[in-house]
């Protein structure tokens, strides 16, 4: 406990009034139980019976109240918590810091928090089953784990898992000393923004793409260019004749509206990078999820001049709070982005990554994620089928058989009208989120992105009727 003597009067009085104002400003809180005498006395280098004094004077104030046998605790008072003065803003903010400020905007995951059908996209899969799987998978880790700071690359346990991985799923072989772990796919765009691009440089992004990339690249200082997507993912025939530092794709599985980047698309792209000596970001968030074929191969794959920098997440996969995340690099980039890490936070949780390493290597990824893929198929049938059934032809569903979420165009709303039904829904208990964040222009109409994660066939079928009836409700009060 941090406590400071005034130095003046007796020794006794200046820690009753240092522990008088520890409980006034809140730093101590009602029930609260202070150290006992002998553990205080000998932190603040003073004899037991001051600390006696100082406590006998508390308690005839009624400050604090001792109880046999436990010790002594903050009474309750009748005060009014302290007035917060006014933070003092920076005189000179960085640059960064400035533009982190003006791109910063609510998180996704409070804007609806405690609805009671949350459909909030980027949940990862609720599975109870897991929870017990994995707690014994981290308890047997922090028996073998060595209690010293962790590889700054990554627990090479984990690293040949990944290449084992990525080899077998995502058609993309590697070494394991070209693998990066870092906390999550936001610090691995957070990490190539240092290493590659200083203020001012061009950046390739999609257009829609999402937002928390592009906000950690404006931060950073670079400048957006956003290339439109369709059907076919990036329209390559639309990137810049000026040639950028680095291009931000997801191929596999375009955010937010599921396109896939077409094969004559994804060569071309390449032909472009090698071209214009510009290097590739391929984010594959939740590559592993398709319902209808095998997962596609990723854009690194197909990599003959080393240009793409991948990354995948677990944090989608298995837990949301794991923050666990894979750089696979090209060889020229290596050491500086383990520089960039080391300065970072120099190295990922340890225990984490070998419990993940032996999940892997027992097969048990494998096996939870043969059972996700079938369980969100069936959540994303229903949730389609509710759709049908309960909002029919006044949305238009986009049709992509991949991910954890469902995009909805509505029809016949404009974008304020749209703000509208997600604030009716909202106060029925049901979080809906809108397209606009994504675009740095607005779309022409409003969209939905509906997630089906976090929620059961039953609750999803449940949200699709809530949902029917807030549109009945919007329609209604037009008419």
């Amino acid at each position: 406990m941090f406590l400071e003597l005034d130095g003046h009067g007796p020794h006794y009085a200046q820690l009753a009034r240092a522990l008088k104002s520890a409980v006034l400003d809140g730093r101590l809180t009602t029930g609260a139980r202070l150290p006992p005498t002998r553990e205080l006395a000998h932190e603040l280098e003073l004899s037991r019976t001051t600390v006696l004094a100082a406590y006998e004077q508390l308690r005839a104030e009624g400050f604090i109240e001792g109880h046999t046998g436990s010790g002594s605790y903050v009474a309750a008072l009748q005060t009014q918590p302290p007035l917060l003065s006014a933070q003092p803003m920076i005189d000179m903010p960085s640059r960064y810091a400035q533009r982190a400020r003006l791109t910063r905007t609510p998180g996704i995951a409070t804007k609806h928090r405690g609805l009671r059908y949350e459909l909030q996209y980027g949940h990862s899969q609720i599975n109870p089953a897991l929870n017990g799987i994995w707690g014994r998978e981290l308890a047997r880790a922090a028996m073998y784990t060595p209690p010293q700071i962790a590889d700054v690359q990554g627990l090479p346990a984990l690293r040949k898992q990944i290449c084992d991985y990525l080899a077998c799923r995502r058609g993309v072989r590697i070494s394991p000393e070209q693998i990066l772990v870092v906390a999550g796919t936001q610090q691995a765009v957070t990490l190539t923004a240092r290493v590659l691009l200083d203020e001012g440089d061009a950046v390739v992004l999609e257009e829609p793409h999402y937002f928390s990339m592009h906000q950690a690249l404006v931060a950073h200082g670079s400048r957006i260019c956003a290339v439109r997507t369709d059907r076919d993912g990036l329209i390559c025939a639309e990137l810049p004749q000026v040639s950028p530092h680095l291009v931000c794709v997801t191929p596999s599985h375009q955010f937010p509206t599921g396109a896939v980047l077409s094969l004559p698309r994804r060569l071309k792209l390449l032909r472009y990078a090698e071209k214009h000596q510009c290097w590739i970001l391929e984010d594959d968030y939740d590559g592993e999820f398709r319902y209808d074929a095998h997962p596609l191969a990723a854009l690194r794959s197909l990599d003959q001049g080393d240009r793409v920098i991948y990354v995948g997440t677990f944090s989608k996969v298995l837990f949301g709070t794991l923050r666990l995340a894979y750089m696979a690099l090209p060889v020229a980039l290596v050491e500086d982005f383990f520089n960039a890490k080391y300065l970072s936070d120099i190295a990922s949780p340890g225990i984490e990554q070998a419990a993940l390493a032996h999940f892997m290597e027992d097969g048990g990824f494998e096996r939870h994620l043969r059972l996700a893929r079938k369980e969100l198929q069936v959540r994303r049938e229903a949730l389609i089928e509710g759709l049908h059934q309960y909002a029919g032809e006044r949305v238009e569903i986009v049709g992509s058989p991949a991910g954890m979420h469902v995009v909805v165009w509505l029809r016949g709303y404009d974008h304020s009208r749209a703000e509208a039904l997600i604030e009716l829904a909202r106060e029925r208990g049901l979080g809906l989120y809108s397209m606009t964040p994504h675009y740095l222009n607005p779309p022409a109409r409003p969209g939905l992105l509906l997630g089906y994660c976090g929620l059961s066939v039953t609750a999803l079928r449940e949200a699709m009727q809530l949902f029917g009836q807030c549109l009945d409700d919007m329609d209604a009060e037009r008419a």
